[in-house]
């Protein structure tokens, strides 16, 4: 067997799990595909290792924009998509997405690891406190929507720099202002989407000066495995969506915590 064939054997795998866990949770996936597919790159020695996590940050977001697109649409038939804010918060994440994608291409390889690290230790402290917490008749009103739109741009540009679909960081937003859980999964997922497609953008143009479509990359993007990882995560992402639908909110609180606890440490000390 071809060691790109393994390769994308080991990618299809990766992205059988990831599709479950991006309709389940919202996070889109890639706050697992960055670090395994840094791995595996890592292992089959296709880039320099300086650029390995910059190269898995730019195809995860490409994956990203097929398993959020699934989970998507699964999450709208269940009617956990709250249409009435979630333009809104697409504009943001979609132009904090387009700015990031040619910014963290700029930043040293440590540096976006240190930043995807602390990232995700502080969603998942968050998440886990939550979870514990008894849901009382605390009421957050949600801000304005220009003032929404800010915080999604913020939350859009942090996602696209780190590789992720921005659930894990939109998710806990949307529930601090009294969105219930399922609803802000599901327009999670839907912003995935853009944050995908505008920091893929971003990342493809700055990273075609580095990488030929030849050698298998669009820009900073690994096509073989793109492929592998999309074949698998879009028919598993509906099941994950499927799942939401009958498990209970603290249980999936402390599911996102500790996945989300166990990936920042193995992305900073890995």
């Amino acid at each position: 067997m071809s060691e790109l064939l393994l390769l994308i054997l080991y990618c299809a795998l990766l992205g059988s799990i990831v599709g479950f866990l991006a309709g389940l949770l919202g996070i889109g996936g890639g706050l697992i595909i960055v670090p395994v597919l840094s791995a595996i790159l890592l292992h089959f020695e296709v880039l320099p290792p300086e650029q390995v996590v910059v190269a898995a940050i730019a195809t995860s977001l490409a994956s990203i924009l097929f398993t959020s697109t699934s989970s998507a649409i699964a999450h709208h038939k269940n009617g956990n998509v709250p249409w009435e804010i979630a333009p809104w918060i697409m504009t943001g994440v979609g132009l904090g997405a387009l700015i990031s994608g040619f910014m963290a291409a700029l930043l040293p390889e440590q540096i976006v690891r240190l930043v995807f690290a602390v990232c995700v230790l502080l969603i998942a402290l968050k998440m886990f406190y939550s979870s514990t917490k008894t849901d009382t008749a605390t009421t957050r009103k949600m801000p304005n929507k220009g003032l929404l739109t800010l915080f999604t741009t913020i939350t859009g540009g942090l996602s696209a720099m780190i590789g992720i679909g921005g659930g894990a960081l939109l998710v806990p937003l949307l529930t601090y202002f009294s969105i219930d859980m399922k609803k802000a999964i599901g327009c999670a997922s839907a912003c995935g989407i853009v944050i995908a497609l505008f920091g893929s953008i971003g990342y493809i143009s700055s990273g075609s000066a580095h990488f030929s479509l030849a050698d298998g990359f669009a820009g900073f993007v690994y096509l073989p495995a793109l492929l592998g990882i999309v074949c698998t995560s879009w028919f598993t992402a509906p099941l994950g969506a499927k799942a939401t639908a009958h498990l209970p909110v603290p249980l999936i609180k402390k599911i996102f915590a500790g996945l989300l606890l166990a990936i920042a440490v193995n992305m900073y000390f890995g």
